[in-house]
């Protein structure tokens, strides 16, 4: 259980890194901080307003890498 609030940094270290692993096909930082990411090329893209939508985000994608039977492309 977290003890302190999401911010905007954790939420685009969380993002900048998934995307570099090629856990996300898409993810452009928009001006008012607010992150559209989007998990494959046939997915719809999700617009993530607030740090903790982000970090709900990358917890459902974290969740569903570490069910993927390695080896196997995202």
């Amino acid at each position: 259980m977290r003890t302190t609030s999401a911010t905007r940094a954790e939420a685009d270290a969380w993002i900048t890194v998934l995307s570099r692993y090629g856990h996300l096909h898409h993810a452009e930082p928009g001006p008012d901080g607010a992150w559209t990411v989007q998990r494959t090329p046939t997915s719809t893209p999700r617009t993530l307003h607030h740090p903790v939508l982000a970090l709900d985000f990358v917890a459902e994608v974290l969740r569903d890498v570490r069910r993927a039977p390695s080896g196997l492309p995202r």
